[in-house]
């Protein structure tokens, strides 16, 4: 696996892995898995996409913000299953993400029909929604310090919790 590099970003690590032409290492949260593309395109398929891994991140915001706030309400929400599927921007049509929910328990009409809405208000489908500025520059620059970004995004969670 590829050697570190200093950098003063906390978050998340993504290095070439040097095998096959796509593999690639992520690090996150002290967590280590592979992305790559599939076989068809040139990858080993050794581990999800990048679009996979974006749908994976709108899904796991998904049901961790409808259970945060079905935790507050005290409703009776057993599990909530969240599949996607991403459809790529054509020259007419920009990307879609395609989210499905099921919500299981005794929950009433009205508490699913708020736990949807707040699904909608999830900190990641508000980012995706809404666009992003990405800002790139080389790792010899310092960046400054802050707060971590997994604090900023649970506080985001609550946020939406606290507020719908």
């Amino acid at each position: 696996m590829a050697a570190d590099t200093p950098s003063a970003l906390a978050g998340v690590k993504v290095a070439e892995t040097h095998v096959g032409k796509f593999q690639v290492e992520i690090t996150a949260a002290g967590h280590r898995f592979l992305a790559d593309e599939p076989r068809d395109v040139g990858g080993l398929g050794s581990g999800p996409n990048p679009f996979e891994l974006l749908s994976a991140a709108l899904g796991a915001c998904t049901a961790m913000t409808c259970r945060l706030y079905a935790n507050q309400k005290g409703w009776p929400l057993e599990q909530v299953t969240v599949r996607l599927e991403h459809i790529g921007k054509t020259q007419a049509a920009k990307d879609r993400f395609i989210r499905e929910i099921t919500l299981e328990g005794p929950l009433d009409d009205a508490q699913r029909k708020r736990l949807m809405e707040i699904a909608d208000h999830c900190p990641v489908h508000r980012t995706l929604a809404a666009g992003s500025d990405i800002e790139t520059r080389l790792s010899a620059q310092v960046a400054p310090a802050g707060q971590a970004p997994e604090q900023d995004h649970y506080d985001d969670m609550e946020e939406v919790c606290a507020n719908c």
